[in-house]
C-alpha cells in the first residue's frame, strides 16, 4: 500500500504551534496539493485534529469529490498531531529565543547523539508511541492508497522511526519541510516493510514562489 503524508498548509500565525486555521497562503497551498493529488488513487484521507490539518485535508477530499470521486469523511486521529512544544507553544521566535536560546542550542549541539525533549513537552519516543497505532490502523485497513494530513516534526519523527534512525536523529530528516509537501511510503505487507519514495515533494508550489515556506518573510 502507499500513504502519501502531507504536511499541512501555512496556519494563519507566527506564533509555536499554536491550533489556528491555514491564512489566506496556506489554502492556496492546500488547493495546488489537492489538485496535484487528484490524479492518484486514494481510498481514505487520515488527518491531525488541528484545524490546520483538517482544513487542508478537506481541500484535498473538495478536489477528488470534484471529480465525481466517492471519498469517505476524513478519519480524525490525534495521534498525527504535531510534536508537543511544551512551554514553546503560543511563543514567537522572538521570545523563543530569549527565553530557551541555550537550550535550542544544545538541542542542535546534541543531534544524533540524544532525542532532546521539549521543555514540558514530548521527545520523540513519546510522540511516537501516540503516532505508531495510527500507523499501524493505516496498515492493517486493508486499503491501498491512503493520503495523510499531519506535521513536520510528526512526520520527521515517523521517518526516523520507520527507517531506523532513531529518534536522535530526526532533524536530520529534511532541514526545511515546505508546507503541503508530499513525503510518499511504500508499505510491503509480506515483508512488513517500509520504502520510502519520496520526501519533501513540494513540485505544485514551484510556480508559486511566494507560497514558499524559504520566501515566507
Amino acid at each position: 500500500m502507499r500513504i502519501y503524508f502531507i504536511r499541512h498548509g501555512r496556519q494563519d500565525s507566527r506564533l509555536c504551534n499554536v491550533d489556528v486555521p491555514l491564512s489566506v497562503e496556506g489554502r492556496q497551498q492546500a488547493v495546488l496539493v489537492g489538485k496535484r493529488l487528484a490524479s492518484c488513487p486514494i481510498d481514505r484521507i487520515y488527518s491531525s485534529d488541528l484545524i490546520r490539518a483538517r482544513q487542508t485535508a478537506e481541500c484535498i477530499r473538495e478536489q477528488k469529490l470534484l471529480l465525481g470521486e466517492n471519498i469517505p469523511e476524513i478519519a480524525v486521529r490525534s495521534g498525527l498531531r504535531e510534536i508537543d512544544f511544551g512551554d514553546w507553544a503560543g511563543k514567537s521566535d522572538e521570545e523563543i529565543e530569549r527565553l530557551f536560546g541555550d537550550f535550542k542550542r544544545q538541542r542542535d549541539r546534541l543531534i544524533g547523539e540524544k532525542d532532546l525533549g521539549f521543555p514540558n513537552g514530548e521527545d520523540g519516543e513519546t510522540a511516537w508511541a501516540r503516532i505508531w497505532p495510527v500507523i499501524s490502523e493505516m496498515i492493517h485497513s486493508g486499503e491501498e492508497h491512503i493520503a495523510a494530513v499531519s506535521h513536520g516534526g510528526a512526520i520527521r519523527i515517523l521517518l526516523a522511526a520507520l527507517f531506523g534512525r532513531g529518534q536522535k536523529d530526526r532533524l536530520r530528516f529534511v532541514l526545511n519541510m515546505e508546507n503541503t509537501a508530499v513525503t510518499e511510503i511504500f508499505y510491503e505487507e509480506k515483508k512488513d516493510r517500509f520504502y520510502l519514495e519520496r520526501v519533501n515533494d513540494y513540485a505544485h508550489l514551484e510556480g508559486h514562489p511566494e507560497l514558499l515556506r524559504r520566501n515566507w518573510k
